[in-house]
């Protein structure tokens, strides 16, 4: 396994990514998930390594996840180039679809919403989340390229 796939979180453009999912999280929280004043390496590092799920997508019509932490990775049983290649709708069931959509919607308005669901594993294992974070994720001039989701609890229906 190459470095790239097994440390993602060395990679710059996953150090930047990193930070703006995080000072994203904060600015439309009020709350901060690590303390940001450490270096951009080791606030990557720890954000993959985590205790709990964070995910991201970009802004394409049909947005691709662009970050999984290694709890997402082990959760939706793929490996980081995978998990990197595959539209974020798939994380959702079919019959779920349009309420996602909405979600999403509402997130890209208000900046951020927490909600219930059900998400599905790469090799259709159900799990239900019940308080899940999703936020716009913003660079460095304020404008959104995408959006994360963050849960620390999960169970599988």
């Amino acid at each position: 396994m190459s470095q790239v796939n097994e440390y993602p979180w060395q990679q710059q453009a996953i150090i930047i990514h990193s930070q703006r999912m995080l000072h994203s999280y904060q600015h439309w929280t009020g709350e901060s998930l690590f303390d940001l004043s450490a270096s951009p390496e080791d606030i990557a590092q720890n954000l993959f390594d985590a205790p709990f799920i964070v995910v991201s997508h970009g802004t394409e019509p049909d947005p691709i996840f662009n970050y999984g932490n290694s709890r997402a990775l082990e959760l939706w049983e793929l490996s980081w180039q995978e998990f990197t290649r595959m539209p974020s709708r798939l994380s959702a069931e079919e019959i779920v679809q349009e309420d996602r959509q909405n979600l999403l919607a509402e997130a890209a308005i208000k900046g951020f919403k927490k909600f219930p669901g059900v998400r599905i594993s790469s090799t259709g294992k159900r799990f239900y989340i019940e308080n899940i974070t999703l936020w716009n994720v913003l660079d460095e001039n304020k404008q959104q390229c995408g959006q994360a989701a963050l849960y620390s609890q999960w169970k599988y229906v």
